[in-house]
Order: structure tokens, then C-alpha cells, then sequence
């Protein structure tokens, strides 16, 4: 029985799935919305909201625990710097999931978990301008 057992295993060795999770925390803060399966997005979760925690907190012993899970330095400093300002005022619930369906592959149920309050990076689409249909006249067909 897997009583107090937590933490999915995912079918990778320790090393694999702390890469993986490293990987996955990193490009969440850099990108601040990602897609990915939605056990993974579970499990990331509860990594991204300790982070965030550790970031509010700014001491240099958080900064070193956070260095263990964040694999850039520029996002180090983005954690400890606007991510720490944005959230400074919330106890918790820094991550939402969005249940998008099955992968057509395999089938694996996805999702996109994404940062609560964040800048939207919303594209402006630009007015495509149709060109004008300009007839042109058959001068042979007139005579």
C-alpha cells in the first residue's frame, strides 16, 4: 500500500524527475503560462506555490533553497524582484490549471497551468487589408 507516500513517480528515476520538475518550474516563471499533462501540471503546482513562497520571503537562504529548482539566474532574479512585488499581498493559490482535453497522440489528458494575475501578453491582431479587386478591361474584347 502507498499510504503517506506522496508524489507521483511518473516512470523516471529521482534524477530524471528532478530535472524534469527543474525544467518545468523554470520555463512556468519565465513564461509565467505553459502546457503540459495535467499529472504533471498537479505535481508542478505545489513546487511553483514553495518557490513563489521562498521568492516573497528574500532572504539569501531562500535564494539559495530557490536556486535548487530554478535553473537560470535571470529568472532568479525575476522571482525575487516583480514576482515577489505581485504577490506580496497573497497567502497562497499562485497557480491555476485550465483542463484543455486528450492529447490526439496518446491521449493524455492536458493542461495549462499558468501564474494567478499575470500580464497578459495579448497580441494586438492587425487589421489584414483586403486589396481592392481592380477589374481590368479587355481592350481586344471591345472591338
Amino acid at each position: 500500500m502507498r499510504h503517506l507516500k506522496a508524489g507521483r513517480k511518473f516512470s523516471r528515476t529521482s534524477a530524471h524527475r528532478k530535472a524534469l520538475f527543474r525544467n518545468l518550474v523554470t520555463a512556468l516563471l519565465e513564461n509565467e503560462r505553459i502546457r503540459t499533462t495535467l499529472p504533471k501540471a498537479k505535481e508542478l503546482r505545489s513546487k511553483v506555490e514553495k518557490t513563489i513562497t521562498l521568492g516573497k520571503k528574500g532572504t539569501l537562504h531562500a535564494r539559495r533553497r530557490a536556486l535548487r529548482l530554478v535553473a537560470q539566474r535571470d529568472i532568479l532574479s525575476k522571482l525575487f524582484g516583480p514576482l515577489a512585488e505581485r504577490y506580496a499581498d497573497r497567502p497562497g493559490g499562485y497557480t491555476r490549471i485550465i483542463k484543455l482535453g486528450n492529447r490526439l497522440g496518446d491521449d493524455a489528458p492536458m493542461a495549462y497551468i499558468e501564474l494567478v494575475d499575470r500580464e497578459e501578453k495579448v497580441a494586438t491582431p492587425e487589421k489584414k487589408v483586403k486589396p481592392k479587386k481592380t477589374e481590368v478591361k479587355d481592350d481586344s474584347s471591345e472591338k
